[in-house]
């Protein structure tokens, strides 16, 4: 996978959610209200109020040393709160901190970050939190509660992937001089740990500057590091701040060890690789299974200066896919995208690219039991759909595999399947041309990232089947800039899509998939679902207080989604492959279940010379 795909599908993974329940540390009880020093999905959070550090993480783990890494794109912006510019995540994720942090060894927990205290009662109709009296910007200036008040107002002004949660609050006020109480306009079992994780940014900061405007000046966070050195759309450093406010707080123990942190920016994954094998970056993820096995001979691994690690997961699958953009009219009918769908012939493709090793992804939260699973819907996912059955292809409740080819270019049985669903959608051949019946030929471009040089081997394989369909389907391959403002705008036919859903999946998936994203722009709903089925059993799934009825509300969102036939599902990894330079480190006997996703690499790695 590129870096362009991985960093937007972990910028997803890191704002999912679920349903949380609250387990008092201390205070009174009486009327359901309870203060906690932290809240987790299902019953009581893994960690006690006197815990030492996150059990991923080192707290003996040596400070210092630098860590240089890698990415596809390039940047034009600081900053990471509008639509507008491309900025590196990592300026929200190394310099800005939340009122709680995420625990990325459990499912879905948060503990006191900036906030030293939550507070709700049973039904969750408010959350209020107490910001801990040391917590500081890095100008030393202290963080209050008229900038976590101004930061929930301007954040959802700036970005859609915001004013979701803003819409669902009632009022938001002081209690008091470091206290700030949020009141929904109805019971939301999510919405404490969704506000809990909002960037907190300094209103000070701010004053003469429009948040919803790219610009090259970075914004003044809490966080461990501050932006040290810019070379616009090539490098960005950070470097540890002497002065941070958090290093000694538990959560915090362990992490952030390095004293700078550099990104580089390159135009292919190529052209990275060999900057890597050449010691100009420290650290390579590999999403090429056949390179891993076959790749690695150079001289740094020979030596010993380059090891490779693989690290395990839990989380659902990281689905990789095409996304056929249902806004337009060629990709309306469900047929047409299930035609689409059995030309892809996977098997074939999967040998060519990766060796045949990856297994594919069946469902988008396949790899957990969150997923549809085989076979038709199960009683309780049937009943909870059956409302919705008219909005439903008819196959809706039935098994819902994916085609098998026989590993053959040729694939034979599934372009004939395809064939016959296009013509039972009104598309025939005409002098060797798909066409409908106004005689409009079928014709459209698959958009990829220029640096995406995998993806492009995919498509063009695929191309070539459909040909022989008598589509005309066409690779155009945009720079960074483009790609951005056309996912932005919805401006494609077809792209590529990486979509990492965690364990305790919530109101990020109204951003995914809800009807808003059908002309709303900037929202993660590329494909233009448009589905009342979806928006239900999201709806369903953010209501559900028991764990079961949680786990079927998102059987049914799963299987409404693969029903849609929306995408073209590729393969996933149930592990990550990580070549780094020997001197990197992180705790191998306390793997995170998540594994390497956000709050990984490089937060809980170190440095440290080798003998």
């Amino acid at each position: 996978m590129t870096g362009y795909f991985f960093r937007r599908a972990m910028a997803g993974l890191a704002m999912v959610s679920a349903i949380a329940l609250i387990e008092p540390a201390w205070g009174d009880s009486a009327n359901g209200v309870t203060t906690s020093h932290g809240m987790a999905m299902h019953g009581s959070p893994a960690l006690s109020p006197d815990f030492v550090s996150l059990p991923q993480a080192n707290p003996d783990a040596p400070k210092g040393g630098r860590i240089v890494m890698g990415e596809v794109g390039g940047f034009d912006s600081l900053n990471p709160f509008t639509t507008l510019g491309r900025a590196p995540a990592w300026v929200s994720a190394l310099t800005v901190e939340t009122l709680m942090g995420r625990a990325w060894d459990e499912p879905f927990s948060v503990y006191g970050l900036l906030a030293e205290s939550v507070t709700t009662n049973d039904s969750r109709t408010f959350v209020e939190f107490t910001l801990r009296e040391g917590a500081r910007f890095a100008d030393g200036s202290p963080v209050t509660v008229d900038d976590v008040l101004w930061s929930f107002d301007a954040l959802a002004g700036a970005h859609p992937r915001y004013a979701a949660a803003h819409a669902k609050v009632a009022r938001a006020h002081a209690t008091g001089p470091r206290s700030v109480r949020f009141d929904f306009t109805e019971a939301d079992r999510e919405l404490p740990l969704i506000l809990g994780l909002r960037p907190i940014l300094s209103r000070q900061d701010w004053q003469g500057r429009d948040l919803k405007a790219s610009g090259m000046q970075p914004p003044l966070g809490s966080g461990p590091y501050a932006v040290a050195a810019v070379d616009p759309g090539r490098s960005i450093t950070f470097r540890k701040r002497a002065d941070w406010w958090a290093a000694d707080l538990p959560l915090m123990r362990g992490l952030h060890n390095f004293d700078e942190v550099k990104v580089e920016y390159f135009a292919d994954g190529s052209v990275m690789f060999e900057a890597f094998k050449a010691g100009e970056i420290m650290v390579f993820r590999e999403g090429q299974a056949s390179r891993w096995v076959t790749g690695y001979d150079f001289a740094r691994v020979k030596s010993g200066e380059v090891v490779k690690s693989e690290i395990p997961h839990g989380r659902p699958a990281m689905m990789t896919g095409l996304a056929m953009n249902s806004r337009r009219a060629i990709f309306a009918d469900w047929r047409v995208r299930q035609a689409l769908i059995d030309s892809f012939n996977f098997e074939f493709i999967n040998a060519t690219i990766n060796g045949g090793t990856e297994p594919r992804a069946r469902s988008w939260f396949w790899n957990s039991d969150l997923a549809m699973g085989d076979g038709p819907a199960d009683p309780a996912v049937r009943a909870l759909l059956a409302p919705f059955a008219a909005s439903l292809p008819p196959d809706a409740l039935d098994d819902l595999a994916l085609p098998v080819s026989d590993g053959s270019e040729a694939n034979r049985a599934g372009l004939r399947r395809a064939a016959r669903l296009l013509e039972e959608a009104g598309w025939t051949v005409t002098a060797g041309r798909r066409v409908n019946a106004a005689g409009e030929p079928m014709a459209f471009e698959i958009l990829v990232p220029i640096g995406g040089a995998e993806m492009r081997a995919v498509v063009t394989i695929w191309v070539r089947a459909l040909d022989r369909l008598g589509i005309a389907a066409r690779l155009v391959a945009v720079d960074d800039a483009q790609m951005t403002a056309r996912l932005r705008d919805y401006d494609f036919d077809i792209t590529p899509i990486t979509r990492a859903n965690s364990l305790s999946p919530g109101i990020e998936q109204l951003l995914y998939w809800g009807r808003g994203g059908v002309t709303q722009p900037g929202t993660r709903n590329i494909a233009g679902v448009d589905s009342p089925a979806v928006e239900a059993m999201i709806a369903t799934l953010l209501a559900a207080r028991d764990p079961g009825d949680f786990r079927t509300a998102v059987r049914a969102l799963d299987r409404a989604l693969m029903a849609g036939r929306h995408v073209i599902p590729m393969w996933f990894a149930d592990r990550s492959r990580l070549a780094h330079d020997r001197r990197l480190h992180h705790a191998t006997d306390r793997q995170p279940v998540y594994g390497d996703a956000a709050g990984f690499l490089p937060d809980i790695w170190w440095w440290q010379a080798a003998p």
